[in-house]
């Protein structure tokens, strides 16, 4: 586009006078690394940022007071009919009048443009990772491809009885499991007209077509011919043969050379998936980033990746590695054109939210900056390398920056995001609604208003999805003064949770999100229980999610066998003409009913189990500096926890405090005794830093205090307090 070759010639503007106190370690990262190849001098960069922060600086606190005047009504009306039975009418009359449930807008239809078909038609699994670190973050650009026979053979989906261990080398009885489970997944994935994958032989090709032969001599054909696509030809007797299905492909790879190859009747070594469709580089819940010197890694593995050349080296089991983005794939289709498919996710980065500030940049009156303006402006301007041309590989083929956005409450916060999205646009002369947007819908006063929300946003909005945790944090935090709340597990079978989880796929399909936009699930929890998150998550393509996350490429693998299953674009026809969630299921409230209230046994083991979380998670962000963390659970269970995990466990515990289910000491006691717990898990951690028997680190005060003092940190986040000590610790 000829607008290209003049976007940012802004090296010649006049120099403005910069006030901003900067950290010289990133000015030097701005100026070395993220700007040359830009044509955007240094000065523009800092005074147009500058610029911005003026403009938005106060309108970013007055939403954020917002947030506290709205708490602190609902707060009193609590505690006023606290001693009434619960009115769900009079309630929601109350939310309605103090404005925080909005007037319902009129239909509409979202209009969101040049949007990658990895957003608008593909669905499929979605990784969540810490931008923070290279290795993790270039292994989930990377899973865009994975092998199924490795993620079937290193996981418990196979079973290890009858002589079928993983330990040692490798276990041909093992393999076998694993090639009958890849066989029957072709037989209901791509069916041939009689027959079945572990009765061929041979893959030929008549004529244009694939053909199949039998043990029995006979050749048979696909039931779908359509649903082969095209070939790879690696030489020497190594090829593969691409497959469709439900907008998916997957690769048949043929290696007699290969020993699994080898031994096969059809010479298949692997079945190679396409897997994690899109991946969100994480600035946010995932990573510990306090400072100027967390923040430049954050943005030049971010830049790395949009450039191209972010690479790690590390050694694995003696043998060196580097690690570095896939390039394309290239086929031949049936018709002798070629094809390339893409060999990367496509990748959205998350953004943090509203609430915290930085001290890697200062205005003129020594405030530290909003962490969140901060954010928008790096990441967009690293995202124009890739627009421009300027990487190795295309990230977005539509010249389109994708931005998460999480921990926003309702329209006008919504409304903020997309004015500041445009006027950065206009600060580095992007065409507008370049910069789409993913509306996390993780706080209580977004999911009631969420049409509103999306109305807001309906040029830019591209992505949409419930996260459970976030979302439970917040009902705790937004109820505190209402009444003890039910335990953690007893809370997914609360009324509101089920409306939430469809309310969101309802608003997002009457708003024209099919074929147009993503509807995304929550995370599954254990990295290690692949078994349960097979046999269990179809019910998220079945709600309607034509995305879900998953918490590592190899559990993107196992759930892109779903999306195969299932078309969700037919799940989401059957959704529309359903029964609509209802507000006023939304709105009531989880609060344990008298005849269901705890004994202290149950009371003392809901605290042991939040607090094991709590410590297990805050002691390898403050000491550490790790952002998501597998952290064993009460019961050895590797569990995912980032601040969403933290968040709900500490706002639970506080709201248990506040109405009298336990004391403070109590708390402090539980503390101390599941840091041994923690501590002994963690015993073979070199730069673990033990909790016990002096209980007078930094981590274990920082957990403590998140737990007492929940009720008073804004919208419960957990943020303020870890960032100060991570800061201190450091």
């Amino acid at each position: 586009m000829k607008f290209l070759s003049r976007l940012f010639n802004f090296s010649s503007d006049k120099n403005k006078n910069v006030t901003l106190d900067i950290s010289s370690s990133l000015e030097e990262f701005v100026k070395t690394e993220l700007l040359p190849g830009l044509d955007i001098s240094a000065n523009y960069f800092w005074s147009s940022f500058e610029e911005l922060l003026n403009k938005f600086y106060k309108r970013n606190q007055d939403l954020l007071n917002k947030r506290e005047e709205l708490q602190n009504q609902i707060d009193e009306w609590h505690i006023k009919n606290r001693n009434s039975e619960f009115n769900l009418e009079k309630y929601k009359k109350f939310l309605i009048e103090i404005g925080y449930i909005y007037p319902r807008c009129k239909d509409f239809t979202i209009k969101t443009w040049n949007v990658d078909p990895e957003i608008r038609k593909i669905a499929g699994p979605q990784l969540v990772v810490p931008v923070m670190n290279a290795r993790f973050a270039l292994n989930a650009a990377n899973a865009r491809w994975g092998s199924l026979y490795d993620a079937l053979y290193g996981t418990d989906i196979i079973d290890e009885s009858d002589g079928a261990q993983k330990a040692g080398g490798y276990n041909s009885v093992r393999g076998d499991k694993v090639i009958s489970f890849a066989k029957k997944f072709l037989d209901e994935t791509i069916p041939m007209s009689k027959g079945t994958y572990d009765q061929v032989i041979k893959f030929e090709f008549i004529g244009n077509e694939l053909s199949m032969k039998l043990k029995d001599g006979s050749n048979v054909n696909l039931k779908d011919k359509d649903q082969y696509v095209g070939y790879q030809d690696k030489g020497e007797g190594a090829y593969g043969l691409l497959f469709k299905n439900n907008n998916l492909h997957f690769e048949i790879q043929i290696d007699k050379s290969h020993p699994i190859g080898q031994e096969d009747l059809a010479n298949i070594k692997d079945i190679l998936m396409e897997s994690a469709i899109t991946t969100i580089q994480d600035c946010e819940d995932s990573v510990a980033a306090v400072d100027a010197e967390d923040k430049i890694i954050v943005y030049r593995n971010w830049l790395g990746l949009m450039k191209g050349n972010l690479k790690r080296s590390f050694d694995k089991a003696g043998k060196f590695i580097t690690r570095e983005l896939n390039s394309d794939r290239k086929y031949l289709l049936k018709n002798g054109k070629m094809i390339l498919l893409p060999g990367r996710s496509l990748m959205l980065v998350r953004n943090v939210g509203h609430l915290m500030t930085n001290p890697a940049i200062k205005d003129n009156k020594d405030n530290e900056v909003p962490e969140g303006i901060m954010d928008a402006f790096f990441t967009i301007c690293i995202a124009i390398h890739d627009i421009i041309g300027n990487g190795i590989y295309k990230n977005s083929k539509t010249k389109s920056i994708y931005i998460v956005k999480p921990k926003m409450h309702g329209p006008e916060e919504v409304r903020f995001t997309c004015d500041l999205f445009s006027e950065i646009e206009k600060i580095f002369n992007l065409p507008e609604n370049t910069v789409k947007l993913g509306i996390m819908d993780e706080e209580r006063r977004t999911t009631v208003n969420l049409k509103e929300c999306i109305e807001v946003a309906k040029y830019r909005v591209i992505f949409i999805n419930t996260g459970f945790l976030d979302r439970t944090g917040d009902e705790i935090h937004t109820s505190m003064e209402a009444a003890p709340m039910v335990t953690k597990a007893d809370m997914k079978k609360e009324k509101w949770i089920n409306a939430y989880e469809n309310w969101n796929v309802d608003i997002g399909l009457e708003t024209g999100f099919k074929g147009n936009a993503q509807i995304g699930k929550g995370m599954w929890p254990m990295p290690d229980e692949m078994l349960e998150m097979y046999n269990t998550k179809t019910m998220h393509p079945l709600a309607g999610a034509n995305c879900a996350w998953v918490p590592s490429p190899t559990a993107a693998t196992i759930h892109a066998i779903h999306y195969h299953k299932i078309f969700v674009q037919e799940e989401q026809e059957k959704i529309i003409s359903r029964e609509k969630a209802k507000l006023d299921d939304l709105l009531n409230i989880p609060f344990i009913k008298k005849e269901n209230f705890p004994s202290k046994e149950e009371i003392f083991a809901e605290i042991e189990n939040n607090a094991q979380g709590i410590l297990g998670y805050v002691v390898r962000w403050v000491d550490q500096g790790i952002g998501c963390s597998k952290v064993l659970d009460i019961n050895n269970i590797g569990l995912m926890e980032d601040r969403a995990t933290c968040r709900i466990s500490s706002q639970h515990i506080s709201n248990w405090l506040h109405h009298g289910l336990c004391t403070e000491a109590e708390i402090i006691e539980i503390m101390k005794k599941m840091a041994k717990v923690v501590d002994e898990q963690n015993k073979n951690d070199v730069n673990y830093k033990k909790m016990s028997p002096s209980f007078d680190s930094i981590a274990f005060k920082a957990a403590c205090e998140l737990a007492i003092k929940g009720k008073y940190q804004p919208s419960g986040y957990t943020e303020p307090i870890l960032h100060e000590m991570r800061i201190r610790r450091k």
